[in-house]
């Protein structure tokens, strides 16, 4: 049975551990629920970049701040389908779509609901995260066969104030909620590193665990320096064994999720990638750049991915019958460099 019942105290006990008891019960947790040789890949586009109204203390794409990212408009739905066509010859299993917004308008719904139609005809999961939405939009997003919308909390309930102020922690978990009762699955996780404090980290993943239900994906993210953001200022580096813990943590509290290793990979050593993969981890974005942050190589990672002997996962079954690829029959290196 999946606990979503989990206290700030049981959290802390297990986060507490002596790390191979720690890894040991985490990885014991992930091998019942997961192939722990298997890698989920997804990439991310920016489908429209800068200009974003809200205040958030770590995005460079905060019209609040001077980061040198220049504001664009919405891609055209040809461009987002080329690009989600190379991220499938480059590997990908899930095209992420995001936009700079609080919300989406209703008036460009048509062409975001058309770009996710294309990518899934392309044989991808979808996904998109474009700030909140409204019942309407949810339901609109669902009729086009939308798999997965990203919505992170970003740190803990305590600490949100100290991150954003023109929107709350309520505000991101009614959007959380709102999606998961229009039938789309959630991917929802936050960032550690901004300054927080032990006891946010895992009182963010408390949050996380106690959801009606859990996240499908639950990515990771590491802070990136952003030069120009508030963040930036009280940014405290994460040593690498309390991200290796926090991994874990996550794996035992929320078994059947997907944990993905998400921001800040191009920090961290092959050493650290791998603890965080026999912690729980089982998923990293490929390509070269996540949103305005850099990412790993597709030939870094394929390296890495083969000296571990992890594979690509294989596609799971989408709710028609069909799976949407198969990559599970490649190895890592096929899979991540393309034809």
């Amino acid at each position: 049975m999946i606990r979503t019942d989990w206290t700030r105290e049981e959290a802390q006990a297990l986060h507490d551990m002596p790390l191979p008891e720690l890894m040991h019960r985490a990885q014991a947790i992930h091998r019942k629920h997961f192939d722990p040789t298997a890698i989920e890949t997804a990439s991310l586009l920016s489908i429209k970049t800068g200009g974003c109204p809200e205040d958030c203390g770590y995005c460079s794409q905060s019209a609040h701040y001077k980061t040198g990212v220049k504001a664009t408009r919405l891609m055209g739905v040809d461009e987002v389908l080329a690009a989600a066509q190379r991220a499938k010859e480059a590997g990908a299993q899930r095209f992420c779509m995001g936009a700079a917004w609080r919300s989406p308008k209703d008036r460009d719904m048509d062409k975001l609901c058309d770009m996710v139609r294309g990518v899934s005809e392309l044989g991808l999961e979808t996904c998109m995260t474009l700030g909140m939405l409204t019942p309407e939009q949810v339901t609109r997003f669902k009729e086009a066969g939308l798999d997965f919308y990203n919505h992170n909390i970003d740190t803990a309930p305590n600490y949100y104030r100290e991150i954003a102020t023109t929107r709350t922690m309520e505000d991101r978990l009614d959007t959380v909620e709102l999606v998961r009762q229009g039938g789309i699955s959630v991917c929802c996780g936050g960032i550690l590193g901004m300054g927080e404090a032990e006891e946010d980290r895992i009182s963010m993943l408390v949050t996380l665990a106690t959801l009606p239900e859990h996240p499908g994906s639950v990515p990771i993210n590491v802070w990136n320096e952003i030069d120009g953001v508030p963040v930036q200022d009280r940014a405290t580096p994460i040593e690498p064994f309390a991200l290796v813990r926090m991994i874990a943590l996550a794996r035992i509290m929320m078994p059947a999720s997907v944990v993905r290793l998400s921001a800040g990979r191009t920090e961290m050593s092959d050493e650290l990638q791998a603890l965080c993969f026999l912690a729980g981890a089982n998923s990293i974005f490929v390509g070269d750049q996540l949103l305005t942050t850099k990412n790993p190589s597709t030939g870094r990672d394929a390296e890495l991915l083969n000296r571990l002997g992890l594979r690509i996962a294989p596609a799971a079954p989408h709710p028609d019958g069909e799976r949407r690829i198969g990559l599970g029959a490649l190895t890592s290196r096929e899979a991540l460099s393309g034809p």
